[in-house]
């Protein structure tokens, strides 16, 4: 149950997974949560409203004092000595690999030799079935007919010693096979010839008893004086591999085979050190079970086709869905999950209606993030992880049968094929259900993964991004200042954040030179405050330009970015208000530039 669990658990809204570290819940466990309290009846209605908020409370808390992932060095020399010996192993145990083409399927040739033997040993199976057949006939020979021929020469010749030892000869041919006058390899091949011989003078008999020993005698002569046996038909199946084998020299063995994996050759250089210490950690460092995982990585991208997946042209419906956009403040780069785009019908059903189209959901996943790992850095000091960043608001829930289905394929091929590919797991506008579900199954993962967790309610969607990714890079949607269009700012121009204290007025200055316009973007995370702008002159005597009045900014409003400008005729300043009458905290964000004038 437990590894159930762990395999299951950590995406209960039941939305396609985005890493390998993210889960969702099987319905049997979903059953258990829901039933729980069904032991001692139902509970009191206060218990059922206090508990989910009071979680919610906990796991606020939570969100700023938890430890953050920090990753390890991919640099060799930096490693502790445990975990270089273990590499050193892995690399050992790969080279080995390579050189006995391990990775792909055995050649041809080797799968054509053991049809061969199988035919030579039925060869030589028959021809001893035949002998022995043989062998069986010549011992049911009836006697009566020796005694007459006997007796027909024995009236036709008189018994001279001449006549008598060639009949006695004959007669002990015909009880004794003629074995040791043949090599050990070919006797059943003489018994044959004598048992012929032995035929043929029986036929014989009725016409002339004297010429059937002559016969007999000739024939016995010259198997008896035969220096070299026929060859049989086992000698012709056998002999000409052996010669062959003879003859041939042996093969030089061939060279290594190259493998790579997400475009990185094996053994190649410092970069397959990185590849192979992702393998490493996944299985934390036994050798030969990331040995394992390693070369099932390796058949399954083949059997996949992986390679020829890049190429494919798989739509662009998922766009809007799953996208990389900007990179964390460490330099990862970031992939967003938009799990409430499927609450559109239309594009729900044409991703999952039936298992055709979830097959293809499933390849244009795997191929987006086969090319997202293509652009990383494997280096040893390059970034080779993602920030996955996966937003919860509006996701389609846990009753999506045809979801579920997609989500569980897919995380099981993620959490197989790409080992440690997650710097951190960021959840944001998370509900206070999927809170309480994971502190259920928190118990469930390694420190290691619980390391990589970050769960932000809507309130702290921004916030928490913040601490990770700079507010110039974060989507406007998510409460930064990034967003598509031209701009007047990109992602280079960095952003200031300051705090808006409670129940106060909060003012920005920029100074502004002669003859320039002035421009300026903001943004408050948290909104319900009073925003103006207003232009004052150096000069004493000079008059103050209101820019902006006074007006509430609220979270519905069309515009959440600030933009503004003003073309300064003469020396001052542009004074930014925001008025905090609410008990709670703000946060602005805002950059400025100035653009010389041409009048």
């Amino acid at each position: 149950m437990a590894e159930e669990i762990l395999k299951t658990a950590a995406a209960a809204s039941e939305a396609p997974v985005a890493a390998a570290e993210v889960a969702v819940v099987p319905e049997a466990e979903k059953a258990e949560a829901t039933v729980v309290y069904e032991k001692d009846g139902p509970p009191e209605p206060e218990a059922v409203v206090e508990e989910p908020v009071k979680v919610v409370e906990e796991e606020k808390e939570k969100i700023t004092e938890s430890a953050s992932f920090k990753e390890e060095s991919n640099v060799a020399g930096e490693l502790p000595d445990p975990q270089k010996k273990a590499l050193d192993e892995l690399k050992q145990l790969v080279q080995e690999a390579l050189n006995k083409h391990e990775f792909t399927a055995p050649p041809a040739p080797v799968k054509e030799e053991k049809p061969a033997e199988e035919k030579a040993a039925k060869a030589v199976e028959e021809e001893a079935k035949a002998c022995d057949e043989t062998a069986a006939k010549e011992e049911s020979t009836p006697e009566p007919e020796t005694v007459v021929v006997e007796s027909k020469e024995e009236k036709a010749v008189p018994p001279t010693a001449e006549t008598s030892e060639p009949a006695a000869e004959c007669k002990e041919e015909e009880k004794i096979t003629p074995a040791p006058l043949a090599p050990a390899a070919e006797v059943p091949e003489p018994v044959k010839e004598v048992t012929e011989v032995v035929e043929k003078a029986e036929t014989c008999v009725d016409e002339d008893g004297a010429k059937k020993i002559e016969a007999i005698q000739e024939t016995i002569v010259a198997v008896a004086t035969s220096s070299e046996p026929p060859k049989t038909e086992e000698a012709e199946q056998v002999a000409p591999p052996e010669t062959a084998t003879e003859e041939t020299p042996a093969a030089p063995p061939p060279p290594p085979e190259e493998v790579s994996i997400w475009g990185i050759p094996l053994l190649a250089d410092e970069r397959s050190d990185v590849v192979l210490l992702k393998f490493l950690r996944a299985r934390d460092f036994k050798v030969k079970e990331a040995f394992t995982m390693l070369k099932n990585v390796v058949a399954w991208r083949k059997e996949f086709g992986i390679e020829s997946l890049l190429e494919e042209d798989l739509g662009t419906e998922q766009e809007k869905v799953v996208y990389m956009h900007g990179v964390d403040k460490e330099g990862h780069p970031v992939c967003y999950n938009a799990y409430g785009e499927y609450q559109n019908k239309e594009l729900y059903n044409a991703t999952f209606s039936d298992e055709e189209k979830r097959t293809k959901f499933l390849r244009w996943r795997i191929q987006f993030l086969e090319k997202s790992i293509r652009k990383l850095d494997f280096s040893p000091d390059g970034i080779c992880t993602i920030v996955q960043v996966n937003d919860l608001k509006n996701s389609p829930g846990p009753f999506k049968r045809e979801l579920r289905q997609a989500t569980n394929q897919a995380l099981q091929l993620l959490q197989d094929n790409y080992p440690e590919f997650v710097a951190r797991q960021v959840f944001i506008n998370v509900p206070w259900w999927y809170l309480a579900f994971y502190k259920m199954i928190n118990p469930f993962f390694t420190q290691r993964t619980k390391s990589k967790f970050v769960f932000a309610g809507p309130s702290k969607t921004a916030e928490t991004l913040f601490k990770y990714i700079a507010p110039e890079l974060v989507p406007v949607q998510y409460g930064g200042l990034s967003r598509e269009g031209e701009q007047e700012f990109t992602s280079s121009d960095t952003v200031t954040e300051e705090i808006i204290k409670p129940a106060t007025k909060h003012t920005i200055e920029f100074p502004a030179p002669e003859t320039c316009t002035f421009v300026w973007e903001a943004r408050v995370v948290g909104y319900e405050v009073t925003y103006g702008a207003e232009y004052v002159p150096a000069a004493e005597d000079g008059y103050t330009v209101i820019i902006q009045k006074s007006r509430k900014i609220t979270a519905t409003a069309d515009e959440p970015v600030i933009c503004s400008s003003f073309k300064c005729g003469e020396p001052g300043k542009v004074v930014l208000t925001f008025d905090n009458q609410t008990s709670k905290k703000k946060k602005v964000l805002y950059r400025s530039k100035t653009k010389v004038s041409s009048d």
